[in-house]
C-alpha cells in the first residue's frame, strides 16, 4: 500500500504577486493548465494500483482551499492536517507518518512524500520510479528521488551519488547546498548529481526511528501533537503551543543527511519545481521567439520573455529575457537571471504594505468571495459573492455600519431579531453594533454591493457568534 502525503505549505514569495501567503502558487493554476498545482499532485498516481488516499498537510489558514479544491478534483482525502505554523519539512513528515501508522495499512504500508507545487510531465516515468521504489522501501531504505539535471542551476539543492545498491538506486554520498553557477557546471558535466527533488519514499516507522535518534526532541514534541490531534470538520488540529516548540528543520538536515539508509532514485520524468517566474516561464509553451504570453498582451520584438496579464491590457516592445506579472493591484518587471530575488523586493513590500504581500484584491472565504472595488478613509464598497447554500457568520461590528444591496440572486438575512428575504434590486442595512448575519438560500450565487462606513474598516473589527467553518 502506497500511502501519498501531500505538503501543500508554504506561500511560495518568489511567484509574487500572482502568489500571496493567503493564497499560495500550489492553489492557483499558475501554467494555464486548467488546474492547480495541488490538483495535478492529487492526480499524479491515477492508474496506478495499491494507492490509499492521500494525507494533506497544509497551512491551517488554506484549510477551505485545500478542501474545495479536493472536491473539484473529486478526491478524498484520508487525513487533512493542519499546521498552526510552517516548521519546515520534519514536523510535517513526522506527523504524517504518526498519522500512516494511525491508519492501521498495515507494516508494508509506505510514504511517498510529494510537494505540492511541482510539475511531472511524464507520469508514466514517474509512477514507474515509485514501483521501483517500493522494492528499496521494503528494504528498510529511506529513499528519495534525485532528478536527472539537464542544466547547470543555482535554485536547486544537488545529491552526490554513491555506490550503486541492488535494487537500482543508490546510495547516498552526499547533500550539497545550491552552488555557484561554475560549481553546478562542475556537478552536470561529472555525471555524479542529481538535483534534490524533496520527494521521499519509505516506511513510516523506519523513518520515525531515525529521526527519535537524530532528533529526540522534535520527536517527542511531535508525537504530543499527534496524541493531542482533535477533529474539526473535515480536519485535524494539532496543539498551537507544543506544534511551535518543534525544531524548524527539514527532513533533509533532520535525517537524511545522518542516516546509514540514505538512498536516491535517478528519475526521469521531465520534473519542474516551479519556485520561480523563470520556472514557470520553461514550463509554458512559447511561441518562435521564445516568449509566453498569457492574457490581454500585445508585444512587438520580444525575445525570450515572459508577460502575464491578470486584469488589464499589457504592452511591450523590445523586452529580452524578462518576465512582466500584471494582477489587479500589483506589477512586477524582472531580468529573468533575477528571478531568484523576487523574494527580496517582497520583504520590502512586506515592510511597507503588509497587505499586498498577504491577499488579492479577490480574497476567498469559505462560503465564497469578496472584493474590494473602492475604499477611501470612512467608507468601503465590496462585491461579495456568496455560493449557494453558504452563509457567513453570526457576527457584529463595532465600528462600521453596512449597507448591502442585492445584484443577483436572493439573500436570507438576520439584523437584530428579525429575519427578511431580500431579492434583486432590494437592500437592508445593518446599524453598528447589530447581530447580523448574510445567507444564501439559492441555487445560484449571490452577489451584493457591500457599502461600509464607519470610523474603522478593517476585517479585525468582527466579533463572531455562530460560525459554519470553525473561524
Amino acid at each position: 500500500m502506497i500511502v501519498p502525503v501531500i505538503l501543500a505549505g508554504g506561500i511560495g514569495s518568489r511567484l509574487w504577486p500572482l502568489s500571496r501567503a493567503n493564497y499560495p502558487k500550489q492553489f492557483i493554476d499558475i501554467l494555464g493548465v486548467g488546474e492547480s498545482l495541488f490538483q495535478s499532485t492529487l492526480r499524479r498516481l491515477d492508474g496506478s494500483g495499491g494507492v490509499a488516499d492521500p494525507i494533506v498537510v497544509c497551512n491551517e489558514a488554506h484549510r477551505f482551499i485545500v478542501a474545495e479544491q479536493l472536491r473539484l478534483s473529486d478526491k478524498s482525502a484520508c487525513a487533512i492536517l493542519l499546521e498552526p505554523e510552517g516548521r519546515d519539512t520534519a514536523p510535517a513528515i513526522a506527523l504524517a507518518a504518526m498519522e500512516v501508522l494511525a491508519q492501521s495499512y498495515g507494516d508494508d504500508a509506505v510514504m511517498l512524500v510529494l510537494p505540492a507545487d511541482h510539475q511531472i510531465k511524464d507520469t508514466g516515468a514517474f509512477i514507474g520510479a515509485v514501483e521501483k521504489g517500493l522494492q528499496l522501501c521494503q528494504n528498510h531504505a529511506l529513499l528519495t528521488f534525485g532528478v536527472l539535471p539537464t542544466r547547470p542551476e543555482v535554485g536547486y539543492g544537488y545529491i552526490r551519488k554513491g555506490e550503486a545498491d541492488p535494487w537500482g538506486g543508490f546510495c547516498i554520498d552526499s547533500f550539497k547546498e545550491k552552488p555557484s553557477l561554475e560549481i553546478a557546471k562542475d556537478f552536470v558535466t561529472s555525471g555524479n548529481y542529481l538535483w534534490n527533488s524533496g520527494m521521499f519514499m519509505f516506511r513510516p516507522a523506519v523513518f520515525l526511528n531515525e529521526l527519535a535518534l537524530y532528533e529526540p526532541e522534535l520527536m517527542e514534541h511531535v508525537t504530543h501533537c499527534h496524541e493531542g490531534i482533535k477533529t474539526d470538520l473535515d480536519f485535524k488540529r494539532v496543539d498551537t503551543k507544543v506544534f511551535s516548540q518543534c525544531p524548524a528543520i527539514s527532513i533533509d538536515y533532520a535525517v537524511m543527511e545522518k542516516t546509514d539508509n540514505g538512498h536516491v532514485l535517478a528519475l526521469d520524468a521531465d520534473w519542474n519545481d516551479i519556485g520561480n517566474w523563470t520556472a514557470v516561464a520553461e514550463a509554458s509553451e512559447l511561441d518562435a521567439d521564445e516568449n509566453s504570453f498569457r492574457g490581454d498582451v500585445c508585444a512587438s520584438e520580444c525575445n525570450n520573455t515572459m508577460i502575464f496579464a491578470e486584469s488589464r491590457l499589457v504592452a511591450a516592445v523590445g523586452l529580452n529575457d524578462h518576465f512582466v506579472i500584471e494582477t489587479a493591484d500589483a506589477v512586477l518587471i524582472a531580468p529573468k537571471e533575477d528571478a531568484q530575488k523576487v523574494k527580496q523586493i517582497v520583504s520590502s513590500i512586506k515592510n511597507r504594505d503588509p497587505q499586498k504581500i498577504e491577499s488579492h484584491v479577490r480574497v476567498l472565504r469559505p462560503w465564497g468571495w469578496y472584493e474590494s472595488v473602492c475604499i477611501s478613509e470612512r467608507f468601503q464598497v465590496k462585491r461579495i459573492i456568496v455560493s449557494p447554500g453558504q452563509k457567513l457568520s453570526l457576527q457584529k461590528h463595532f465600528h462600521r455600519a453596512e449597507h448591502w444591496v442585492v445584484v443577483k440572486g436572493t439573500a436570507r438575512v438576520i439584523r437584530g431579531d428579525e429575519e427578511i428575504t431580500i431579492s434583486e434590486d432590494q437592500s437592508s442595512y445593518i446599524p453598528i453594533g447589530t447581530v447580523h448575519r448574510l445567507e444564501n438560500p439559492g441555487v445560484i450565487p449571490l452577489e451584493i454591493i457591500e457599502v461600509q462606513t464607519g470610523s474603522y474598516l478593517g476585517e479585525n473589527d468582527i466579533v463572531r457568534f455562530e460560525d459554519s467553518y470553525g473561524r
